[in-house]
């Protein structure tokens, strides 16, 4: 059996986008972390932050994302903050194979410009929160398995490369 597969990386780099394609092209399950929890919360993840709190969706997030992780023959999409915790990471970087999806933060910043739906980016400087942000993330991040840089790459070549990568990788 082959090993989950899993995508990690700041918030808007495609994770989900990337590990939709990847599920169909390796006849995996597919899981998204984020849609997972809103579906159970009954509620976005901006209400969950909002009216709950971080440390209550981190919560959430961990037991849901140490849940998903058990099952088998999955392409996971995780949050972006999930690599952060130790749990969350040890499990992943154990039984799964892991890529880093790094974009730089001015393709981020593009991406966001009109978005409302990130908790973590409401208030203050757009630039600023996302440089804050994958400063605190970006050492959890290097410890993936792979790091695809995705800046001038298109929806194809990065799930080319991580197929190629995923299957030359002794699972």
């Amino acid at each position: 059996m082959k090993k989950n597969l899993v995508l990690t990386g700041m918030m808007g780099v495609g994770k989900s986008t990337i590990g939709r394609i990847l599920s169909r092209k390796l006849n995996m399950k597919f899981a998204d972390i984020d849609k997972i929890i809103e579906k159970r919360q009954l509620r976005s993840i901006k209400n969950i932050f909002e009216t709950r709190g971080e440390k209550y969706f981190r919560k959430i997030e961990k037991k849901i994302t140490l849940k998903i992780l058990k099952k088998e023959n999955m392409v996971i999409a995780l949050g972006g903050g999930a690599f952060v915790n130790s749990s969350i990471r040890s499990s992943v970087l154990n039984k799964c194979v892991s890529f880093w999806l790094n974009i730089d933060i001015k393709n981020l910043k593009d991406r966001f410009r009109n978005s409302k739906n990130r908790p973590l980016l409401i208030s203050g400087d757009l630039e600023e929160n996302l440089t804050e942000i994958l400063k605190k993330r970006e050492k959890f991040y290097k410890l993936a398995n792979y790091t695809i840089k995705c800046n001038k790459l298109n929806k194809g070549m990065i799930v080319k490369k991580i197929i190629e990568l995923y299957e030359n990788k002794e699972n």
